[in-house]
C-alpha cells in the first residue's frame, strides 16, 4: 500500500519509497525524498519560489525514460499553485509554481529535476538574474570551464555585475548575476555580446556558437538561457546522472582552486555538510535591491 505522509497539513502519498533510481550508489527514491526534505527544502524553495517550473522526469531512475514537462501532469492537487504562462502562439498555459514544502514533495515524488527561468511569474520576460551556462566539449572539462569563469567575472564586474556560481550537476558550470528587472530580449543580447568577446580573447579555449564540429577541447559560452522561453536547472536540484549529482554552489575560491573535474562534483550526501559550512552561496540572488542594470553594450 502507497504510504500517505502529511506535509503541512497537506496528505502526500508517496510511491515506491524502496525503488533504487541511481544504481551507481543504490540510492533509493526514499533517499531522494529525504535529500529534499531534510537537506535542500530551505535553500531550494528560494529559488524556486515565484517561478513556473519546468520537470525533466526520469521516474525509472537515470538510465529509464527521460522527458520534459512545462504542463501540470495528471492528478495534480487543487492545492499546488499553478501561474499562467504565455507561450509562443500567443495562447496562455499553466505551469507549477512550488512554493512550499508540501509542493515540492509532492513534484520530488514524480521523480524530476527542476528547472526554472530567469524571471518570475507574473512578470514573464523580465529576467531578474542572468545566466552563463558553460559546457566542455570533450576533452575539456569542468576545469576549463572554471577558466572562463574568472574570465567572465572579471568582465561583469567591469560592468557592475557580480557573478555567483555553482556546477551544472553534469558536467560543466552556471554562472548566475542578480540583475535589475529588465527585459530578456536585452539581456540575451548582451549575454552574447559577452560571449563572443570571450571568444574574441580566449580563442583557444571558448566558442560561442553551439555547432558540435567547433566544440571539442573548448568550453560553450551558453548564453541562450537567457531567451524568455528556456529554463536552466535550479540551484540545489539533482540531476538525472549516474549518480546524485546536484547543481551545487561553489564559492570562487573553489572555483579559483580547480585543478581536477572531482573537485566540483557534489552528491546528495554532501550538501548538508556544504549548507551548514557556507549557508546558501546563492541567497544574495534572491535579496532585494541586489540586482543591478544591465549595461547598454557588452
Amino acid at each position: 500500500m502507497t504510504p500517505i505522509t502529511e506535509v503541512e497539513g497537506r496528505r502526500l502519498r508517496l510511491s515506491n519509497l524502496d525503488k533504487v533510481l541511481y544504481p551507481a550508489t543504490g540510492t533509493t527514491k526514499g533517499e531522494v525524498l529525504h535529500y529534499y526534505a531534510a537537506t535542500a527544502a530551505g535553500a531550494l524553495l528560494a529559488h524556486l519560489r515565484d517561478r513556473p517550473v519546468s520537470f525533466l522526469r526520469y521516474p525509472d531512475g537515470p538510465d529509464g525514460q527521460r522527458f520534459f514537462t512545462k504542463n501540470p501532469p495528471p492528478g495534480t492537487p487543487s492545492w499546488v499553485r499553478t501561474a499562467p504562462v504565455p507561450h509562443h502562439d500567443n495562447e496562455e498555459a499553466r505551469q507549477i509554481v512550488v512554493g512550499d514544502l508540501a509542493s515540492l514533495m509532492w513534484a520530488a515524488n514524480l521523480v524530476v529535476e527542476f528547472h526554472t527561468p530567469q524571471w518570475r511569474a507574473g512578470t514573464p520576460g523580465v529576467a531578474d538574474r542572468l545566466v552563463f551556462d558553460l559546457d566542455p566539449g570533450t576533452p575539456a572539462s569542468v576545469v576549463e570551464c572554471c577558466e572562463v569563469a574568472l574570465w567572465l567575472r572579471e568582465r561583469l564586474s567591469a560592468d557592475g555585475l557580480e557573478a555567483f556560481g555553482k556546477t551544472s550537476g553534469s558536467k560543466g558550470l552556471h554562472l548566475l548575476v542578480p540583475l535589475e528587472p529588465t527585459e530578456s530580449a536585452r539581456v540575451s543580447a548582451y549575454a552574447k555580446g559577452l560571449a563572443v568577446q570571450a571568444e574574441l580573447e580566449l580563442p583557444d579555449l571558448v566558442v560561442h556558437r553551439m555547432k558540435k564540429a567547433l566544440r571539442p577541447g573548448k568550453v560553450l559560452v551558453d548564453f541562450s538561457q537567457n531567451a524568455a522561453a528556456k529554463t536552466t536547472a535550479t540551484p540545489y536540484t539533482l540531476r538525472a546522472r549516474a549518480e546524485p549529482s546536484v547543481s551545487a554552489p561553489v564559492t570562487w575560491a573553489e572555483i579559483e582552486e580547480c585543478r581536477s573535474p572531482g573537485e566540483l562534483v557534489f552528491l546528495a550526501g554532501d550538501m548538508a555538510e556544504r549548507l551548514g559550512r557556507y549557508g546558501d552561496l546563492l541567497g544574495p540572488l534572491n535579496e532585494p535591491g541586489r540586482g543591478r542594470p544591465v549595461p547598454d553594450t557588452a
